[in-house]
């Protein structure tokens, strides 16, 4: 028993095979750690129980240096490790940097060797294409590659926030007979796309094999393991630890976003967080008014209603995947781009997140990132012309229009984004929003860092 490593060498092309056994490293988190504080790499990896009948064993791990965190961290996107399962590999180890952007193709049809190839691309021009941003790069690399697999591949794309920020996410959607399907899934935490194209020159990885490996299949044996532990079948159990993603008929909706805002109550944040000093009362309102009477109905409404849901591409009862037409609905993207922006329509939530989504930002980093510079922008600290936008945000509860106001924050918000990418004006955000704001406080005052809401690691983590 070992784990197959994949170590490729960006800059050349070069890879080799590694082996480790398990008397030391016991799967891909702390491989990765290990691989990492040895090379420097990003490491995209499976557990052993990948392929098998376990739910939730084919998520793909991803560890390494965080530029937004500045220290090891670990990521992790649903479905994605049951197509890298087909590989034959455990863990793919990126290090070096390829000269120009380029797309890591990784392949293994009936044969000992893994087909390599790095391809460049000229990927600014891509995100500005077709669909856009990581929508776009998708197509274009599923367009070239695709009639080289047997069996439908799964693609791993960063979008131009990886170029220009410390917190751009790590982008994959399933393929089915061919099809692209809308339900994006993400490694966002720390900043690991930025890692993958401003350390190692990748824009995309695309992957697929036909590799059968002796998945472990046995539900007599897991029934037996299941029944031993919680005195329920392993069905029963993953039926009761997923009814929150499903459906909850307690409260008559499901999924995170569903559940998380129907009882939350007066725990309700909003307006970067200002409504903290509210009093209860007042938050009870807040949530009553603008997230129970209309946020979260429409969802109710229009996805939980039509139960338009599926899964991140593996086979699992949960369908946590909520979906409006060509939107997922997830709480934390649709709460930091939504109530902490001052939004509270879903029109104009999914403006903002799609738009946040296809330039390839992690949505909850990047939703607090916003959320502060608006708060900033409404109590002057910081002007339209600093910031090259056009607009200030409403932020004013006592005359809110739900609807119209809604727009109006998350068209500034696409603005502010804009505004990130292109480095317009004073803002910068190349080495992390906490450095930057620091230089600035140096010449607005400590209010412009104090309303920055984040977990400190060291000084710019």
């Amino acid at each position: 028993m070992f784990q197959r490593v994949l170590l490729v060498d960006a800059s050349t092309g070069f890879y080799r095979t590694r082996k480790y056994g398990f008397e030391r490293y016991f799967g891909p988190v702390d491989l990765g750690i290990h691989l990492t504080e040895e090379y420097r790499s990003l490491n995209f990896g499976v557990g052993i129980f990948a392929g098998s009948i376990f739910p939730g064993s084919n998520r793909l791990v991803v560890t390494g240096f965080s530029p937004c965190w500045q220290g090891y961290y670990i990521s992790s996107m649903g479905g994605a490790g049951l197509v890298f399962d087909n590989l034959g590999i455990n863990m793919l180890s990126l290090v070096g940097k390829a000269t120009v952007p380029s797309v890591l193709y990784l392949n293994r049809n009936h044969g000992e060797e893994i087909e390599l190839e790095l391809l460049p691309l000229d990927v600014e021009a891509i995100w500005k294409s077709g669909r856009g941003g990581v929508y776009g790069l998708t197509d274009h690399v599923y367009s070239i590659f695709s009639q080289r697999y047997e069996n439908d591949p799964r693609i791993l794309v960063a979008g131009p926030a990886s170029l220009h920020t410390d917190m751009g996410g790590i982008m994959s959607v399933p393929i089915s007979k061919g099809k692209i399907s809308f339900v994006d899934t993400w490694a966002g935490r720390g900043g690991f796309g930025s890692a993958m194209v401003r350390n190692h020159g990748i824009v995309a990885i695309i992957y697929g094999g036909t590799v059968v490996n002796e998945d472990f299949r046995d539900r007599k044996v897991a029934d037996e393991w299941f029944r031993d532990k919680y005195n329920l079948r392993l069905t029963e159990k993953d039926l009761e630890a997923t009814r929150k993603y499903r459906f909850d008929e307690k409260l008559n909706t499901g999924g995170t976003l569903g559940v998380n805002y129907a009882t939350m109550g007066g725990r309700i944040m909003a307006f970067n967080y200002r409504t903290i000093h509210w009093t209860e009362d007042e938050r009870l309102a807040l949530h009553r008014n603008l997230v129970l009477n209309h946020y979260l109905k429409q969802f109710n409404d229009e996805t939980i209603t039509t139960k338009q849901q599926a899964t991140c591409g593996e086979p699992c009862m949960a369908v946590c995947k909520k979906m409006n037409g060509i939107y997922k609905k997830d709480y934390e993207p649709y709460q930091t781009m939504g109530p902490l922006c001052g939004i509270f329509d879903q029109r104009a939530a999914e403006r903002l997140n799609h738009h946040c989504d296809a330039m390839g930002i992690d949505a909850i980093s990047g939703g607090g990132v916003l959320a502060w510079l608006m708060d900033l922008l409404d109590e002057g600290l910081l002007t339209r012309e600093e910031l090259r936008v056009t607009r200030l945000p409403r932020w004013d509860t006592a005359t809110f229009d739900l609807v119209n106001d809604s727009l109006h924050n998350a068209e500034l918000g696409c603005e502010l984004i804009d505004a990130i990418l292109e480095r317009r004006g004073i803002l910068d955000f190349r080495e992390g929003v906490r450095k930057w704001s620091r230089i600035h406080s140096r010449l607005k005052g400590t209010a412009l860092h104090d309303r920055m809401v984040y977990i400190a690691f060291s000084r710019r983590g």
